[in-house]
């Protein structure tokens, strides 16, 4: 190889190493530029995973070929050069017993030379990098092979250099999702439970929003959990050690509401006997959560825009103005937009309270939430009423995963703190949910024959889906011994016997 040709390879692959492309582009480009200027039938580079030799980068190899090319350290030429650190000439690859050939990529190996250098960083073999070329008179092997350690050299550190920034990525990366787990579990109270898409919406637009003062409406069905999503804001903001107080604006009658919130002066009304401190003014340099706001009424409404936009009111029956400093927080069930349409919501107090809505998704939208809100309040519910129920069943956990839950979750805590003590055993089933998921669709889950399904539902269908659930539940209990399931269910075996026959359950699927 020429002086030329040699400073126009390195001067090739330095301006390469430069542009810092991934490992795998850069080492496939090494090789194509070595073929065209050397001339070379077949090239590799391996790296090293472990005691294993891998190619990453090679030239003139079919897909198949590369795939057979694993070496381990010390087998074979290439193995034996990632083992000892030190390259190897080999004059004629058919003369040479060691050659593997491992990819069979050689079918006529008369005349060929092969070269393979280890790549090296920090005393460190990483790789290796090999070339086949045709030996014609004039071919220089050492002269190559001194060329091909020189590239070894500086792709190792490109390498280094790529895998050092990957790891450092990785790393970032790695913090900035444990940073973001971290958020999402401080900002995530105890109560509020869900893994789902949609929660991890509402968990991040908590995190936005919470150590500002902006004003927040949480939107969403009754029983979603709005008032959490309140508690979470508060608990993160600048004003978590400061009053919190609530407002439950469908709960005050439309003649006291203004009362309860404003506070009054002593003789105000019939009644005010004394003056009384208004809720607003309680929650002075804390959040004020005004919950249910749509069902607020029109003359309210306006009284509430003056204050939300001023941070001012008047006490009922008083001349003075009193200033607070607080946040508000509102929410609601009720659709605003078409309450502004029939002229029953301010638009003007709408746009006061819309800066940064919060939606919550009802319960029947995060149905993969299911089972874990069950199982926290059938932890909840254990506690409190002294219970040491284990678990539920699959038939009542498809129960409650194909009912609608128009109550949301405050229906599911409802429903599981029921089953709870409706249940004389250590698990719920079926059976033991209310009345309200005893519907034909919830109940007619695998356990219930085909024939009773197409029959509409009759009262002996539903008797043999409970038989079904508590014999196999027994049996789960027993390990499939019906012996020993009939003695659990207080009964004899030959009924448990026939009853298995009948619903065709098989208590070899429970051992």
């Amino acid at each position: 190889m020429s002086l030329h040709v040699e400073v126009a390879v390195l001067n090739k692959i330095s301006h390469l190493v430069a542009r810092r492309t991934s490992v795998s582009e850069m080492l496939s480009e090494v090789l194509k530029i070595l073929h065209l200027e050397m001339g070379l039938l077949r090239g590799t580079v391996t790296l090293r995973e472990g005691d294993v030799l891998v190619i990453e980068a090679s030239e003139g190899l079919s897909r198949s070929e590369i795939d057979r090319g694993l070496y381990r350290v010390g087998e074979g030429i290439t193995g034996m050069v990632a083992a000892q650190g030190k390259g190897r000439i080999i004059p004629d690859i058919s003369r040479e017993k060691g050659f593997l050939n491992r990819t069979k990529a050689r079918d006529n190996q008369k005349g060929v030379a092969f070269i393979c250098v280890p790549i090296i960083y920090k005393d460190d073999v990483i790789g290796t990098l090999s070339i086949d070329r045709k030996v014609e008179p004039d071919t220089d092997l050492k002269a190559d092979y001194h060329l091909l350690d020189t590239i070894a050299n500086i792709v190792a550190d490109a390498i280094y250099a790529a895998y050092s920034e990957h790891e450092e990525r990785e790393k970032l990366l790695s913090e900035s999702r444990a940073l973001k787990l971290e958020l999402e579990n401080k900002l995530r109270p105890d109560e509020i439970i869900g893994n789902c898409s949609n929660m991890k919406k509402v968990y991040a637009m908590i995190s936005k929003v919470a150590a500002s003062n902006a004003t927040v409406l949480i939107r969403g069905e009754s029983g979603t959990g709005k008032e959490l999503v309140a508690k979470a804001i508060q608990k993160n903001s600048l004003r978590k050690e400061k009053p919190f107080i609530t407002v439950n604006c469908a709960a005050i009658p439309e003649g006291l509401i203004e009362s309860e919130l404003f506070g009054h002066e002593k003789g105000s009304f019939t009644g005010a006997v004394n003056r009384k401190i208004g809720l607003a003014e309680l929650a002075d340099t804390g959040t004020l959560f005004l919950d249910e706001i749509g069902d607020v009424s029109m003359p309210m409404q306006l009284k509430l825009l003056r204050f939300i936009q001023e941070h001012t009111f008047y006490r009922v029956g008083g001349s003075q103005e009193h200033k607070v400093d607080v946040r508000i927080l509102a929410a609601t069930s009720r659709n605003l937009e078409d309450m502004i349409a029939k002229g029953t919501f301010r638009e003007d107090l709408y746009y006061r309270l819309n800066v940064f809505p919060i939606y919550m998704p009802a319960l029947r939208n995060r149905k993969s939430d299911i089972v874990l809100l069950a199982e926290y309040f059938l932890k909840k519910y254990n506690a409190m009423h002294g219970k040491s129920v284990a678990r539920i069943t699959t038939p009542a956990i498809n129960m409650m995963s194909t009912y609608y839950w128009p109550g949301n979750v405050r229906e599911l805590e409802n429903c599981i703190e029921y089953a709870v003590l409706n249940t004389s055993d250590n698990v719920i089933s079926g059976y033991n949910l209310p009345p309200s998921l005893q519907t034909a669709e919830a109940t007619y889950s695998s356990l219930v024959p085909d024939a009773a399904k197409d029959g509409g539902g009759d009262y002996e269908s539903l008797v043999s889906s409970f038989e079904k659930e508590l014999i196999v539940e027994a049996l789960k209990l027993k390990k499939g011994n019906a012996s020993a399931a009939a003695k659990h269910l207080g009964t004899t075996q030959r009924v448990v016997l026939y009853k298995i026959k009948k619903l065709g359950i098989d208590p070899t699927l429970y051992k």
